[in-house]
């Protein structure tokens, strides 16, 4: 029980635990509810779910059975026991919530585990616990590859593979494809025995943009793999929101010294912790939803 997930919706923050005995994740009642609620309040979230519990009970309805108690992480660092369902239960709980939000969630909830991101997320999991990650080339455009085949095996033909082709975001080019290999060949030769030189890296990996998809869920990984090595640091993601990290990353182009202040704030010497490996996944991954 300490595989730690935390997902997000509009937003909002959705602890789940993972059940080795079972293998299934379980998710905090509280935070779903928040969610289908808007409620910020949490004494009025949990006296929303006090009353539901009840009327729900009186309808002889399978969902209050179906609810277990397991310790979450609280905002305040300790773990209390909450409320908890497995996929099916939140599956049922959403159905009983009225109008267009609740199906939106159902939606964002069945279908993030089906999809190319969904899947690509659980093989992010299950990095931290397989031998393949003592074996990923650290700082090397080869590690990168690695890292990103893994993540993306089976889901993109190009796993792993550098870009042939030119893309652009937000009217950005990136590093242009005739000139990558070179490109690469130059952040490779980069020092990176700093905190600086780490950062200074792995911005202009970003900026060159090696491969079609998954650059920055690559990346990161990248970033953290260099830091743990270099300064027996990581980053907890958790630390920096999707706004900061964006607007940091859009500056860091010209210059880099906001990222480097977010990303020093947010190290930790954490490094062998899963908890914090599944949290950075979760924060990962959530940088890139639309």
């Amino acid at each position: 029980m300490s595989k730690i997930s935390i997902r997000f919706f509009d937003d909002r923050e959705v602890r789940a635990i993972w059940d080795d005995e079972y293998s299934k994740w379980w998710f905090s009642v509280l935070d779903i509810v928040a969610v289908l609620t808007d409620q910020d309040d949490y004494a009025k979230t949990r006296n929303y779910w006090k009353y539901l519990k009840a009327k729900l009970k009186k309808e002889n309805n399978q969902l209050v059975s179906a609810t277990t108690q397991l310790k979450l992480l609280a905002a305040d660092g300790k773990k209390y026991k909450a409320d908890v369902l497995d996929y099916d239960g939140i599956i049922a709980l959403g159905k009983t919530f009225p109008g267009t939000k609740a199906n939106r969630f159902i939606e964002w909830f069945t279908y993030s585990e089906e999809s190319i991101d969904g899947k690509s997320k659980n093989k992010a999991y299950a990095l931290f616990e397989s031998s393949f990650i003592d074996n990923i080339e650290i700082g090397t455009v080869k590690g990168l590859q690695q890292i990103h085949a893994y993540l993306f095996g089976g889901l993109y033909d190009f796993a792993g593979q550098i870009r042939k082709k030119n893309i652009a975001k937000g009217g950005f080019q990136f590093a242009m494809a005739q000139y990558l290999s070179d490109t690469l060949k130059d952040i490779e030769a980069m020092p990176a025995d700093t905190f600086d030189q780490i950062v200074d890296k792995y911005v202009e990996m970003n900026i060159a943009h090696p491969f079609m998809e998954g650059n920055g869920r690559s990346t990161r990984i990248w970033l953290d793999l260099m830091l743990k090595k270099e300064l027996k640091k990581c980053v907890d993601w958790s630390k920096i929101s999707k706004n900061d990290y964006h607007q940091a990353m859009i500056k860091s182009v010209t210059d880099s010294q906001l990222l480097k202040v977010r990303l020093e704030n947010a190290l930790t010497d954490d490094i062998h912790s899963r908890e914090m490996f599944m949290k950075g996944v979760d924060y990962s991954y959530y940088y890139e939803e639309n």
